[in-house]
């Protein structure tokens, strides 16, 4: 294979190893989700929330396995947005681009917020400026600091979540909990909660954006996006089994809290501090490698003269998009401020799974010897993001799908300046 500006030599410092791009990917995946789409799936689904988790955890797969193989041949900075410039046309690469930075910066200032509520809800648009300043001073300085940081985060939510399942199993389960398994909304509800789940799940591709900074990108990104995958969806499976065997899906629909009414469920009121130290360690992790993937899809962008020119400057010494990491620091910050977007997570969503149908749909070109799977996990992973990207609430299907239509005479415009 003929090598493309973006398979030629790094334009960023490789200081990740394998288990470093692992806890990147569990720092955006393990904890916030646990925390923030517990309640809303088990609404729509009741009991079939596993299903709908199950659902959630095989589209993943497939699109982890299409992202794996394209990471591999494809081992530069901006991910999917990267593998459709190369596998499809510049249309679709902009597609990705435009649906990721869209719907990760909504995300990024939720997360923030969230961040700011759980701590202290009359200072929360300062912690949450606060927070978004003092990640964007630590990417400043190299992506080993930023995976360190992560690696802490991680190792926390862990235990505040393994404390969590331990308190709960003290408790009186009940196994009845668990059914009806269809729920109260049959297929509809579950579809319905497994793209609430998506986003869960959707932090494995911070790995793949990071490529340029990964040790033997080759091998160690696709070990990486699998295995933490796999360890996700195995904390979530405990954690949810463990909250419904206890208080059931009504109490946890309910609850704005769910984990701490299943810790009340079980007696444990006076250890609801876990859960503000875990949900806030969560909330950190996801922010810190949200604002670490914007920045190198702005720059994968910037260096395609599809972005600012200026967003795809490199550090001299530490060897990171400084520009674009400053950039997206200074936008968050005013939009925490100023407006509070904690309600555009399943937006996010919409455009995640439109970013992840263009991956598969990239994948599902490669030739045999290119891949590593099957062409059928890729059209399987097309499918499925379409269709949980569709069952979402309507809202977020229309503020999702006005967005990306609105990013088409962008689009226009920058081609046009282009040619």
């Amino acid at each position: 294979m003929a090598k493309t500006p973006h398979t030629q030599a790094s334009r960023l410092s490789r200081r990740l190893n394998t288990g470093d791009a692992v806890f990147i990917g569990l720092g955006s995946m393990i904890g916030a989700g646990i925390f923030t789409a517990l309640a809303p799936a088990a609404a729509a689904a009741g009991a079939g929330l596993l299903l709908g988790l199950a659902i959630a955890a095989s589209v993943a797969y497939c699109n982890a396995s299409s992202s794996a193989q394209l990471a591999r041949l494809y081992p530069a900075s901006g991910g999917t947005y990267v593998y459709a410039g190369e596998r499809l046309n510049g249309f679709w690469a902009w597609v990705a681009g435009w649906g990721f930075v869209a719907g990760k910066l909504a995300s990024c200032s939720a997360v923030a917020l969230t961040f700011g509520y759980y701590l202290a809800p009359e200072y929360a648009r300062f912690l949450a400026a606060g927070a978004v300043i003092a990640f964007t001073a630590l990417n400043f300085f190299g992506i080993e600091k930023t995976a360190s940081a992560t690696k802490v985060i991680v190792v926390v939510v862990l235990l505040s979540l393994s404390a969590i399942v331990a308190l709960i199993f003290v408790g009186e389960p009940d196994i009845g909990n668990l059914s009806p398994i269809l729920g109260p909304n049959g297929l509809y509800g579950i579809l319905q909660s497994a793209g609430i789940w998506f986003f869960a799940f959707a932090g494995y591709s911070r790995i793949a954006t990071l490529a340029e900074e990964v040790e033997d990108p080759e091998t160690s990104i696709p070990r990486a996006i699998v295995l933490g995958l796999c360890i996700t969806l195995f904390v979530y499976a405990v954690v949810v089994v463990s909250a419904l065997l206890l208080v059931g899906p009504a109490a946890l629909a309910r609850s704005d809290a769910p984990l701490v009414t299943a810790l009340a469920g079980a007696g444990f009121q006076s250890w609801q501090w876990i859960i503000r130290v875990g949900s806030t360690f969560a909330t950190l992790g996801v922010l810190l490698s949200l604002m670490t993937g914007i920045s190198r899809m702005l720059f994968a962008m910037a260096a395609d003269q599809r972005m600012p020119s200026y967003l795809a400057r490199v550090h001299p010494v530490h060897r990171v998009p400084h520009l674009a990491e400053l950039t997206v620091g200074v936008i968050l910050v005013v939009v925490v401020l100023l407006a509070d977007l904690r309600a555009a997570i399943g937006f996010s969503s919409f455009t995640v799974l439109l970013y992840y149908a263009v991956t598969n749909l990239s994948a599902y070109t490669l030739s045999g010897q290119e891949r590593l799977y099957s062409r059928n996990f890729a059209l399987l992973g097309l499918l499925g993001c379409l269709l949980l990207a569709f069952m979402l609430p309507a809202t977020a299907v229309g503020i999702g799908s006005a967005v990306m239509l609105a990013g088409i005479p962008v689009y226009l415009v920058q081609r046009r300046r282009s040619s």
